[in-house]
């Protein structure tokens, strides 16, 4: 049952004092300067608890955002190899800007206000941190917050979702244009890395992460269907990649000599690991003149060079393996030219023109 206590203050102030008493949970009480805030905090405490929600807001106000972070990275981070030294960083700075505050202290305007924090501040690269950066920050403590909503029962809502994420610039689209991927193919072909010519001719002929190829093993490929099968992908996916053209002669040669100790395609001298191309590469890259460039500028090459080709939005989708069709957006206008031919075509077709 609830009751209410009226006092008077030594200032001639009068205050309110509500209680809430029900069998089996612990006194409620909490006062109110107004007898109708008083009264209303009552009744829906009481019709909280009888429901079973009120004691999810009581355990945010006995753990701490540090407490939260803590448990998730020791019971949920540790089940994400390949976000765990990604995130434990971000979740660290989560937990020195926030850490000591109680769960039930968590707002949007709090979370808002760290965000702005790490929009100013400069990285060790002497660079502002960039939105993309920010808002991975806020996608990781986003989750811990939903782990501990929906499964721990720490929170009633996360405040996260009513936070604004920063707009992030559109994705750059750099890839070789003719002349620039003629001189990085003869600079790659001269290199004293002699698988570096086979691992780009791959990068550039399917679109290819540079660890999916370089983590490459011969049983991912089938040279009976001419398709290469990536098992390890970055959105945890299986894909499936075409051969054709110069990489699959290229392979195919490549597989007629390979060793015999080593199950990688392309090996590190001791066959125990894949091959790390990274001087070889920036060597090539300087000889050919090329300037701006990275590796993953292959992978949108390969993307371009389809959408000049013609293909549309969900061929390129299902060929880069992007799960949406967003990703695909930076390369419409590539198409542009493809568009107008279909148009074309299609007006010859139906008006004789």
């Amino acid at each position: 049952m609830a009751t209410i206590e009226t006092r008077k203050n030594q200032d001639g102030t009068v205050s309110h004092r509500a209680k809430v008493r029900i069998s089996g949970f612990p006194v409620q009480t909490a006062t109110f300067d107004r007898l109708t805030d008083a009264r209303r905090w009552a009744d829906s405490t009481t019709a909280a608890i009888r429901e079973g929600r009120y004691f999810k807001s009581s355990l945010a106000r006995k753990y701490t955002v540090g407490e939260l972070i803590d448990r998730y990275m020791e019971d949920v981070l540790v089940r994400k190899p390949k976000s765990i030294y990604t995130q434990t960083i971000q979740l660290r700075w989560w937990k020195q800007e926030l850490g000591a505050y109680l769960l039930s202290d968590l707002t949007p305007s709090l979370i808002a206000k760290c965000r702005d924090k790490l929009a100013k501040t400069v990285n060790a690269r002497n660079k502002v941190t960039s939105p993309a950066t920010v808002n991975r920050y806020m996608a990781a403590f986003s989750h811990a917050l939903s782990v501990a909503t929906k499964e721990w029962g720490w929170l009633e809502t996360s405040p996260m979702p009513k936070v604004t994420k920063l707009k992030e610039p559109r994705g750059r689209v750099r890839f070789l244009f003719d002349d620039e991927r003629a001189s990085l193919l003869a600079a790659c072909q001269e290199s004293s890395n002699r698988l570096l010519y086979s691992i780009v001719v791959v990068a550039l002929s399917t679109g290819a992460r540079k660890m999916e190829i370089l983590n490459l093993r011969w049983a991912d490929i089938n040279f009976e269907k001419n398709m290469i099968v990536l098992h390890e992908t970055k959105n945890g996916d299986r894909r499936v990649v075409p051969l054709a053209g110069h990489a699959l002669e290229l392979l195919q040669k490549h597989h007629a000599c390979r060793r015999l100790d080593s199950d990688f395609v392309f090996p590190s001298i001791d066959g125990l690991q894949p091959i790390d191309i990274r001087t070889a590469w920036e060597t090539a890259l300087a000889k050919a003149g090329i300037k701006d460039f990275r590796f993953h500028d292959l992978r949108h090459s390969a993307a371009s060079y389809l959408a000049m080709g013609g293909a549309s939005a969900v061929e390129i989708a299902a060929v880069m393996g992007h799960k949406t069709l967003n990703m695909v957006k930076r390369y419409s206008h590539l198409s542009d030219a493809h568009n107008a031919e279909v148009v074309r075509k299609m007006n010859n077709k139906i008006f004789g023109v």
